[in-house]
């Protein structure tokens, strides 16, 4: 399977997506952001300075919050 340069996103809006699916920001650790929903699903960004979310990572999140890639990205 071939990754497109579109699936690359930016940590910002990684984040923006979960806050569009219900997800709040409740700590942060170093540089990994924690995001929790209302029923308890959980996730961790990761915000390096001037480094994008690979695609790998990118569907790790969208599997840990238990949606489709392709629905993850759909919400950008």
């Amino acid at each position: 399977m071939s990754h497109h340069h579109s699936d690359v996103l930016k940590p910002k809006e990684v984040v923006r997506i979960l806050e569009h699916l219900g997800f709040q920001h409740v700590r942060s650790h170093g540089s990994h952001q924690h995001y929790r929903d209302q029923v308890g699903r959980h996730t961790i960004v990761p915000f390096h300075q001037g480094s994008d979310v690979e695609p790998g990572l990118a569907r790790r999140i969208a599997k840990e919050i238990g949606i489709p890639f392709e629905e993850f990205l759909s919400h950008r």
